[in-house]
């Protein structure tokens, strides 16, 4: 066998790498990490059969003009974190000048970390106004054994974290539905805030809103003084189911009347739809499964597949 050419080796260490799975969060980002190496390695095979590199000098994993970008990551650095519950924080990250994400609501970012050499990719919803200036809020649970969660454990003040984005989003428009009927479970809550001001913060906007939050405990529920003025507008209601907590007698008073113990099953998610002021809009947020159950329980109150937008 002839050996390769010292050109044929110069040429396969610029061919790109195809992402690993563990680099694929998963949330259907539009490009996806690997329509992005489609893109590379196209580029990369044109280049090579012209044998001109000039042709890849557009190739770049990484921007510093700390502007969003969804086709490459962008430095941001952590300026306060924040513990919420035993295993969620929030973060605070700093845009440069008085700069501002510019987010659509709902929208969510892709976070790129590395761990023991392996890189991997999470999706998260900023939790702070699209249009806030110089910063941006994400709310993270860590898990014990999660990759991410790893890398996020270890950031303080000052650190550089790679994002881009953004992805998705619910296009939502004021007044466009009677009433929203938000459920959520656990950081969930992260798209639904970020909508919900925008209504709250909007004097002509009349949206009804019902938020369902599920959550283990009440110690667990987040951002409780946030929700707690928010609950204080004419048109929002918040409710809380808690799957663990036996009884509501523990609780502060002001959170009894509209906290239920146990799980959000088909009755309850019925009583809520039916205590609505108009036929409502449904925005669902957790887990797969917490999703799939939704979706059932709507299906069964009678809601239809195009009044529900599942983040």
């Amino acid at each position: 066998l002839q050996a390769m050419s010292g050109n044929e080796q110069d040429w396969l260490a610029l061919r790109p790498q195809e992402p690993s799975p563990s680099q694929c969060c998963g949330s259907g980002c539009k490009p996806c990490i690997y329509d992005v190496y489609e893109k590379e390695l196209a580029q990369w095979e044109r280049a090579k059969a012209m044998q001109d590199k000039s042709l890849l000098m557009g190739k770049k994993e990484q921007s510093n003009s700390s502007e969003l970008n969804p086709d490459t990551f962008t430095a941001f650095s952590v300026s306060s974190v924040e513990q919420l519950t035993e295993d969620t924080y929030q973060y605070k990250f700093e845009l440069p000048g008085n700069s501002s994400l510019r987010l659509s609501l709902g929208q969510h970012i892709v976070l790129r970390g590395v761990v023991n050499g392996l890189e991997v990719q999470r999706a998260y919803t900023p939790i702070s106004p699209g249009n806030a200036e110089g910063y941006f809020d994400v709310l993270i649970k860590c898990y014990e054994a999660g990759l991410m969660s790893q890398y996020i454990k270890t950031w303080k003040r000052g650190d550089v974290v790679f994002w881009r984005g953004p992805f998705g989003g619910f296009p939502y428009r004021p007044n466009k539905h009677g009433e929203l009927l938000m459920l959520a479970s656990g950081t969930g809550l992260a798209p639904m805030i970020p909508i919900l001001q925008s209504i709250t913060d909007d004097e002509e906007d009349e949206t009804f809103v019902t938020l369902v939050g599920c959550f283990p405990t009440f110690d667990k529920i987040y951002l409780k003084p946030l929700l707690q003025d928010l609950a204080r507008y004419w048109n929002v209601r918040i409710f809380y189911v808690l799957s663990q907590e036996t009884s509501l007698e523990k609780l502060p008073w002001s959170y009894q009347e509209n906290t239920y113990t146990g799980r959000l099953n088909e009755d309850l998610t019925k009583t809520i739809i039916n205590s609505c002021r108009r036929k409502p809009f449904v925005l669902i947020c957790g887990s797969s499964t917490f999703n799939e159950d939704m979706s059932r329980y709507l299906k069964a109150a009678g809601i239809e597949e195009n009044s529900c937008f599942v983040f």
